[in-house]
């Protein structure tokens, strides 16, 4: 037998993340990553649990009961959602203007569900006439949407969505991954039965664990389909109504394993628990208003620096996202080389992009805690001298002093 091939310890430089997601994790978190496991009934680690609770209501802005984590990136609370609501036959319309409504899309059809699409061009966001006009129509079980699509930069206005929904009797659903914690996502106020994020974004966590919550109505018709696992079922029926299709995502059960019941579903992975725990508490210490603002000036001046260079900044400037820039990439310039080589000569990730974008656009995040002025200056000041390297004119400079004339106006 051949010796066995041994790798080295981690050891890869602390790179800048200034792309869409994940970005850098705050220093508070990481240590509580690091903090000893207790066992998952253990009545401490289970106060952390209820902690958790308590703190993301604060941070979704809800008085939502079921408020909690699903263990998996921030799509396992999307598909979990999706899989827990919709059962095969029934109606969902689907807002798709990017990659992320064309996710919706796909889950659902693995639901089972029979899929309403309401559409509009890529750096758009849909009209609520459009969206009315179809959920009048269909009377669907569930409308979903995406608020902040990371591959388009646009933020989808959700209020409107919402009494559409309650006129209609439908369930919302609103994938906010890449804003919570970053931009308002005032569940209670927009009337949303279920919203989900991740941390990896504007909570400035890891990825692998991913909020929810839950509305009493949206828990109802969830509860309404509830099958007790038959390994810890109690004598008699398991359940009623059509089995959800997915025992992971099975929400019914999460639910029962954060109730007070405690009623075993899976383990519940302590470590990414005490992360979204911090996250929340940074979130809470910092304030939610002070967050957006910083976010929203984050966004501003990179918006400002890279106009500021003769670029285009993509999509409906109405509709933009504070936390991520689309950039529009000169004729001319390569587009590979310029995103490796802000990693390999600065350290700095920038992000690429999807679908009909690719290879037209660079996506650049200032979310979390590299939503500050020093990151966007250097992360422009890079970025100018890649460009002008790669052979794009522009006055030297111009990015970075644009960005600090928008921090200056500010702090006065």
């Amino acid at each position: 037998m051949s010796d066995p091939e041994i790798f080295g310890e981690l050891d890869h430089p602390a790179r800048l993340l200034m792309g869409p997601g994940p970005i850098n994790v705050h220093p508070r978190v990481l240590r509580a990553m690091s903090v000893q496991l207790l066992g998952q009934f253990d009545p401490e680690f289970t106060a952390y649990m209820n902690q958790t609770m308590v703190l993301y209501r604060q941070v979704f802005q809800t008085q939502n009961r079921w408020t909690f984590l699903i263990d998996g990136t921030s799509r396992a609370a999307i598909e979990a959602s999706l899989v827990s609501v919709l059962a095969p036959g029934d109606d969902v319309v689907i807002l798709n203007a990017g990659r992320f409504g064309l996710l919706l899309s796909e889950i659902a059809d693995r639901c089972g569900a029979r899929i309403t699409l309401v559409e509009a061009p890529w750096g758009e966001v849909i009209a609520p006439e459009a969206v009315e006009a179809a959920v009048a129509r269909v009377k669907p079980r569930l409308v979903a949407c995406v608020h902040g699509d990371t591959s388009t930069t646009m933020a989808q206005p959700i209020e409107d969505i919402g009494r559409i929904c309650k006129a209609h009797g439908a369930l919302l659903y609103v994938d906010a991954t890449a804003t919570l914690g970053g931009m308002p996502v005032p569940v209670d106020a927009w009337g949303a039965d279920i919203v989900t994020a991740g941390l990896q974004k504007c909570m400035g966590g890891p990825p692998g664990s991913a909020p929810i919550t839950i509305s009493d109505a949206a828990a109802e018709h969830i509860f309404s389909r509830r099958h007790v696992e038959r390994g810890i079922a109690t004598a008699g029926a398991t359940g009623s109504g059509v089995r959800i299709g997915s025992n992971y995502f099975d929400l019914a059960m999460v639910m029962d394993y954060w109730s007070e019941k405690r009623l075993n579903h899976h383990t519940e992975a302590a470590s990414m628990l005490f992360a979204a725990r911090e996250c929340a508490r940074v979130a809470m210490e910092e304030g939610l208003a002070v967050r957006f603002a910083r976010h929203a000036l984050a966004g501003a001046a990179m918006t400002a620096g890279v106009k500021a260079m003769g670029l285009g900044v993509y999509g409906d400037p109405a509709h933009k996202m504070d936390n991520v820039t689309g950039i529009l990439a000169p004729a001319g310039v390569d587009y590979d080389r310029v995103r490796a080589r802000m990693r390999t000569e600065f350290e700095i990730e920038i992000g690429s992009a999807f679908g009909p974008l690719a290879g037209k656009l660079w996506r650049i995040g200032t979310m979390g805690v590299n939503a500050r002025k020093d990151a966007v200056l250097t992360t422009l000041a890079a970025f100018e001298a890649v460009l002008r390297n790669e052979g794009f004119g522009f006055t030297g400079g111009a990015g970075v002093d644009a960005a600090m004339a928008v921090f200056a106006s500010a702090a006065a």
